[in-house]
């Protein structure tokens, strides 16, 4: 069984360990250079947030006590407002719950050692796909050509496996682009190696219509990022001068400012990223798929992105046992039955920035995160929008999604009539979420 991946990057690569566990011939393709010989590209990639779904995958190749030492347990968002004040708001109801940062770059090399740690599985860089003949199963090189049995497109949001489909009749897409970009910066460790805020925390700078957020690395420093409308009067487009963007930051983030000593050198070097959904559909063509970013990308605002393509490989591999290798068979029930949850989780992350960015500061939402807390606490069968999606891989994204919204709508309405939640008969409360939950299911 001869098995062509195109696109070396994190869905690629547990792909690959994926093919290689079945005992596959597997070979990925890469049109980057090699990172762990040439160093990672930084500039340009948000820090993962990895969580129970891209878990799930891990652990069911029994790789996790491998790739968990990589990332720094995040327990809630902590809040700061333009005083400087923080407030924390946990993630999950108790310790066991939390979501990881990970850095891109160290997740990718480490699936791509594991991979070639079989002796099938080869990696070629540099190694751009020009074409691809569907019906022959063939990917085309610039030096050679190369005949699968099946070929996996993991090579991201620009994938041009996908245009060559698009091209040729198999597939339609579809890009949705925000106004706002993203701009990634830096919090250096202090002197000993020390984190200069809160290591398990993910932070967030909401200012309504822009924000900034900063992950913990192992070393000590924090990856910053800055989402700002591309154009207007405080814009990307207009932060043009070192003195204009430093004014901007002691402005609405002082004190993150204060942490960042290379400040301007950052902002100026490293370049303006493009937020976007991409939805297509369908995802095969003939003994050829479409995987993760390359048939779904979403915007970050989730944390998860990566979670969704790794659980594509975990759903993914379960077909192959189910339907013995009938691959046309395997590709038509994996695109048919994934679709509505890629689609979910992709209108998620949008809804997910707009709180993340104008509602994490409102006394109503803070409330209601309180009120979901001494739910979870009290309630076992009880999960929170965002616990559905991050802690609970066992529901998919769609019933996340319907469930999680109207859940909202009715804690957030008690507690814009309350003033304090504990006025709130919780087991009242609890009885109407169950009524939902069975509306929902039906």
């Amino acid at each position: 069984m001869k098995v062509a991946i195109i696109g070396g990057g994190l869905a690629g690569s547990l792909l690959a360990v994926y093919m290689a566990r079945r005992n596959y011939e597997v070979h990925v393709f890469e049109k980057r250079p090699d990172s762990r010989k040439v160093g990672y590209e930084g500039g340009r990639s948000i820090n993962l947030a990895l969580s129970h779904r891209g878990i799930r995958a891990l652990q069911d190749l029994n790789i996790a006590n491998e790739i968990l030492p990589l990332a720094i347990p995040m327990r809630g968002r902590m809040i700061h407002d333009l005083q400087g004040n923080t407030t924390f708001l946990p993630y999950g109801k108790d310790e066991t719950e939390y979501i990881n940062s990970i850095s891109r770059g160290g997740l990718n090399e480490a699936l791509m050692n594991i991979a070639e740690r079989h002796p099938k599985v080869k990696f070629y860089f540099e190694c751009p796909c020009l074409d691809v003949d569907f019906e022959q199963t063939i990917a085309y090189f610039k030096e050679f050509n190369f005949q699968a049995d099946v070929i996996f497109a993991t090579d991201g949001a620009g994938s041009v496996v996908r245009q060559k489909m698009v091209q040729k009749g198999f597939c339609q897409d579809n890009t949705d682009f925000l106004a706002h970009g993203y701009k990634e910066l830096e919090i250096p460790a202090g002197l000993n190696g020390e984190f200069l805020l809160d290591k398990h925390s993910l932070h967030i700078w909401a200012r309504d219509s822009f924000m900034l957020i900063a992950l913990p690395n192992l070393n000590g420093s924090f990856t910053v990022t800055l989402f700002l409308q591309n154009e207007g009067d405080e814009s990307f487009a207009s932060l043009n001068t070192p003195h204009k963007a430093r004014g901007f930051f002691q402005k609405y983030f002082p004190d993150a400012l204060a942490l960042m000593p290379d400040f301007e050198e950052d902002f100026f070097r490293n370049p303006v990223g493009l937020l976007g959904t991409l939805k297509s559909y369908p995802w095969k063509a003939h003994r050829t798929l479409l995987l993760g970013d390359a048939a779904h990308a979403i915007v970050p605002f989730y944390g998860q992105g990566m979670n969704a393509s790794f659980e594509d490989c975990y759903l993914l591999d379960k077909l192959i046992d189910k339907y013995n290798q009938d691959w046309e068979k395997i590709f038509e029930v994996y695109q048919s039955t994934r679709k509505k949850d890629t689609d979910a989780i992709a209108d998620l992350a949008l809804e997910n920035f707009i709180e993340m960015r104008d509602k994490v500061n409102d006394d109503e939402f803070q409330k209601m995160r309180k009120l979901e807390y001494l739910l979870e606490n009290t309630y076992a069968d009880y999960h929170s929008k965002y616990s559905m999606v991050t802690f609970h891989p066992e529901i998919p994204y769609s019933v996340a999604k319907i469930l999680g919204n109207r859940q909202n709508e009715y804690l957030l309405s008690l507690c814009q009539q309350c003033k304090d939640i504990h006025e709130i008969s919780l087991q009242e409360v609890y009885q109407n979420l169950k009524n939902l939950q069975m509306q929902v299911a039906e």
